[in-house]
């Protein structure tokens, strides 16, 4: 396999202004997912994150089939060269456990392997970034291996690892934990799970969709407390974003919009978020995070995993 071209990969240079944030984890705006949108669609969802200040993204796939995924991939290395400010692509699945899938289709996902890895990193041609897995799935410590090999961020995600499954993964070369509390066990006083295990960390970055739905303010205070140099507001953001209350989807799952909160149809599991990146700051210092820390994590932190 021959290493990751960045040639067609607009990464963050320099130092950030105030507003240039980047978002590791965005699904898309306006009505349009980057799981399926057309380059005008993705243009479009991507312009208003920009309008909202972020900078530099990268486009968050959902979980589906490995042959989709695939094709997906070969369609946006088409039209990488054409959205400036897109980093690359984040594979949020398949590599899911089935318990903390979240808005992912159950039926989309697979155990990772280096056979899978390597299909994906051939197929996206130096444009996957940064890829979620469950840690704990056979196959998977050698998946993390293979990407890791290739230069892509590996995060921990829609886990059921307990703390030592998730220290190994980091201690591999993982070094993201996907929208820290959300999709995995809760930290713990005797259990501190893949948290505590990025916490204890100093390489792993820690996730936050810092919505006010996703993680209580003081819980957000309390890891920036913890790990305030460490923390990455992320929007998680759907292609309701932007909208009003309504049925979109994301992925292959019907998501219906209540008040800025998406959940899948029908039930009450959050599917994304609706937030942009300003809105997340905003959100952090209400909670009592000062002003610089939370532009940090909205901008040098997360451009630094991605250097």
């Amino acid at each position: 396999m021959p290493s990751r071209n960045t040639s067609a990969v607009s990464a963050p240079t320099g130092p950030l202004s105030p507003a240039a944030f980047v978002d590791l984890h965005c699904h898309g705006a306006l009505g349009h997912g980057f799981d399926d949108a057309d380059l005008d669609g993705v243009r479009t969802a991507v312009d208003h994150h920009r309008a909202h200040g972020t900078a530099t993204l990268l486009l968050s796939l959902v979980s589906a089939p490995l042959e989709r995924v695939a094709r997906r991939l070969g369609e946006l290395t088409e039209m990488m060269p054409l959205l400036p400010g897109v980093a690359g692509v984040h594979l949020e699945g398949p590599f899911l456990a089935h318990g903390r899938r979240g808005a992912h289709d159950p039926a989309a996902l697979t155990v990772p392997t280096v056979e899978a890895a390597e299909r994906l990193l051939e197929a996206g041609n130096g444009i996957v970034r940064s890829v979620t897995i469950a840690p704990e799935l056979p196959g998977a410590p050698d998946a993390i291996d293979r990407f890791v090999a290739a230069g892509v961020v590996v995060a921990v995600g829609h886990t059921e690892a307990d703390y030592d499954t998730a220290a190994a993964a980091f201690d591999r070369g993982a070094r993201l934990l996907t929208h820290a509390f959300n999709a995995m066990p809760g930290l713990g006083h005797r259990a501190p799970g893949p948290v505590g295990a990025a916490l204890a960390r100093d390489h792993v970055v820690l996730e936050v969709i810092a919505d006010g739905v996703h993680v209580h303010p003081v819980v957000m205070r309390t890891l920036f407390d913890a790990a305030c140099d460490r923390v990455a507001l992320v929007t998680d953001a759907m292609s309701a974003t932007g909208l009003g209350d309504g049925v979109y989807r994301l992925g292959g799952l019907q998501v219906e919009v209540r008040g800025t909160r998406p959940v899948i149809a029908g039930t009450d599991t959050l599917a994304g978020s609706t937030l942009t990146m300003d809105r997340a700051i905003a959100s952090v210092v209400a909670a009592g995070v000062s002003e610089s820390a939370a532009r940090a994590a909205a901008s040098t932190v997360p451009a630094a995993l991605l250097a």
